[in-house]
């Protein structure tokens, strides 16, 4: 152990206190200007009385881990990376979402301005990287001691890997408490892998720390049913937390596997598009997955609960994979 866990207990456990003390205020204050959630028509009908929900509730995620973060680490390079990726990803979905909200519609940032927006962040983070640290180029593979030297291609393949990342993230935003418990898991996964590697990384182990407080105490408001949303800008400021906690411990090959829920909403939803535009037929009842699971019958909580435990499935074979 290279970063002591009591000094890491201590860190979440601030970003939880922040969330839990802030939450009480913010949402009536959400509820108060009419920040409410517009639910898709085209979304599961059970969800429609969700309206008005107060959102963007991920700007107090993103409150507790900047000053806890700030707070408790020594202000680096790479701990200040990971803020610049957790905020401009967040401030991304804070534009989606106040668009959504002063728009009335269920739609915000054009597709094209989302792209530009997440390629600008992606390509300063994986710049970052590539100039910063000598090992970058090289991947390490999981349940393997081999390494994938990807050399000058680096930038463009890092630069697709974050920006899928995060969008997966955002997909896995679809039900009370999904995205914040995965994400406490997989920021528990990363928090152990910079404490404890032969690469330590304590800036990244008090990020990850961080968010798993920041996590926990946004699930007491967020699980079923659910008292505040994250909104897109706190879905993408979890994407970029996790995409940065990879990029800055060069195990982005590791996303896939622990971060199998957010792999399966992404390619669920791509598989959905492509079947249909080609055979004119819907492979999943409706997708996101989690969306399918609902359509079959299951409750809402049944989903979340089953996704989170195959979350800590996955973040224990990733364990394995690194030790």
């Amino acid at each position: 152990m290279l970063v002591g866990i009591t000094e890491l207990t201590y860190t979440a456990l601030i970003s939880f206190l922040i969330v839990i003390i802030l939450a009480p205020i913010f949402i009536p204050m959400l509820t108060k200007f009419k920040f409410g959630q517009t639910v898709r028509n085209d979304g599961p009908k059970t969800h429609l009385s969700k309206n008005g929900t107060p959102t963007m509730g991920g700007v107090l995620m993103i409150l507790a881990i900047l000053i806890t973060g700030i707070t408790r680490s020594n202000i680096g390079s790479d701990l200040r990376v990971g803020l610049i990726c957790i905020v401009g990803f967040g401030f991304i979905g804070f534009l989606d979402d106040f668009i959504i909200i002063k728009k009335r519609r269920s739609l915000g940032l054009r597709a094209w301005q989302k792209i530009v927006l997440q390629l600008a962040v992606a390509i300063y983070v994986s710049y970052y990287q590539y100039t910063s640290s000598a090992s970058a180029p090289q991947l390490m593979v999981p349940f393997t001691d081999l390494v994938i030297n990807v050399g000058p291609l680096y930038i463009p393949i890092m630069t697709f890997i974050i920006i899928g990342t995060v969008n997966a993230v955002n997909l896995t935003d679809g039900l009370d408490g999904l995205a914040s418990g995965v994400t406490l898991i997989v920021s528990a996964f990363f928090m152990l892998l910079a404490s404890y590697s032969g690469t330590v990384n304590q800036e990244v182990a008090v990020l990850a720390a961080a968010t798993v407080g920041a996590c926990l105490g946004f699930l007491g408001f967020n699980s079923y049913p659910a008292k505040i949303f994250m909104g897109d800008t706190g879905s993408m400021a979890l994407g970029g937390a996790v995409v940065s906690f990879a990029v800055l411990t060069n195990t982005v090959l590791f996303i896939p596997l622990v971060g199998g829920i957010y792999f399966a909403e992404a390619i669920s939803v791509i598989l959905q598009v492509l079947s249909f535009k080609l055979t004119g037929k819907r492979i999943f009842k409706m997708a996101p997955i989690h969306h399918h699971f609902e359509q079959c019958g299951w409750p809402e909580t049944r989903v979340v609960f089953t996704f989170w435990i195959i979350t800590v499935i996955l973040a224990w074979f990733g364990i394995i994979a690194i030790f």
